[in-house]
């Protein structure tokens, strides 16, 4: 993760206070404030009453694989979700719902948000049953929720321009995740192109395509090439490229 993305200690323990003030009424809610940068999700902070579970979580970059993000990715209205959510390539996470489980982390509902510096925000309540009366609130209050997330991150970057000046978000999401080669090599893959195709293709040894498909796997923190491509699929990671051999 950049050491630098939304990382001041004063001015989210400032955003957190003032989140929850706006908050009290909901019987002590368990929520998250998370920024995931689109163009790197690495990039990614948070900002909860609940970090025993986000120490886990951002340790194991579950960001990448959290089917509640890559559905938030998609959207611009709220929604609710549970262990059962499934994301349009078909692909559920049941690595990262069981590890929540552990902290009982079932089901919730999430509120959306994209920026205008290529982040997705979002504001996610995690619904104890013992507090199932929060759930009906929140949906009665859904279009006063959102306009708490909207001027919650309003004043965060507000107060991270203030400090860092107007050039900040430039400078911490100016780098993609993948370089170009391996967003080539991926572009071809999702295009359904075989790996001594896209040998061909580019002009180098296999072993150097698989070395690219390898840095990718690795990077996205999943299991096989098959994932790694459909994750970047799913949260936009993979730039269409035009290569000399397609014109």
């Amino acid at each position: 993760m950049n050491s630098s993305f939304f990382d001041n200690k004063l001015i989210n323990e400032k955003i957190k206070k003032d989140l929850e003030n706006n908050l009290v009424s909901y019987n002590n809610i368990n929520y998250v404030y998370a920024i995931m940068n689109k163009r790197n999700p690495a990039n990614f902070s948070v900002i909860s009453n609940r970090m025993d579970w986000f120490e886990l979580y951002t340790q194991s970059n579950f960001q990448f694989i959290d089917p509640v993000l890559i559905t938030a990715s998609n959207r611009i209205t709220p929604f609710s979700w549970d262990e059962n959510l499934i994301v349009e390539s078909g692909v559920k996470f049941s690595k990262l719902f069981d590890a929540a489980k552990d902290y009982n982390i079932v089901h919730g509902y999430t509120f959306v948000l994209h920026d205008n510096h290529h982040n997705l925000v979002v504001l996610s309540f995690f619904l104890d049953d013992l507090l199932s009366e929060n759930r009906g609130k929140l949906e009665r209050n859904k279009n006063k929720i959102q306009m708490l997330l909207i001027t919650t991150h309003e004043k965060l970057i507000t107060g991270y321009q203030n400090i860092n000046g107007e050039r900040y978000f430039e400078r911490i999401n100016d780098k993609e995740i993948f370089s170009a080669r391996e967003n080539e090599v991926l572009y071809l893959a999702s295009m359904g192109k075989s790996y001594p195709e896209i040998a061909l293709i580019l002009g180098v040894k296999l072993t150097t395509i698989k070395y690219h498909v390898g840095n990718a796997v690795k990077k996205l923190g999943v299991t096989n090439a098959k994932h790694a491509i459909r994750l970047g699929v799913e949260l936009q990671l993979i730039r269409p490229v035009l290569l000399d051999a397609e014109g």
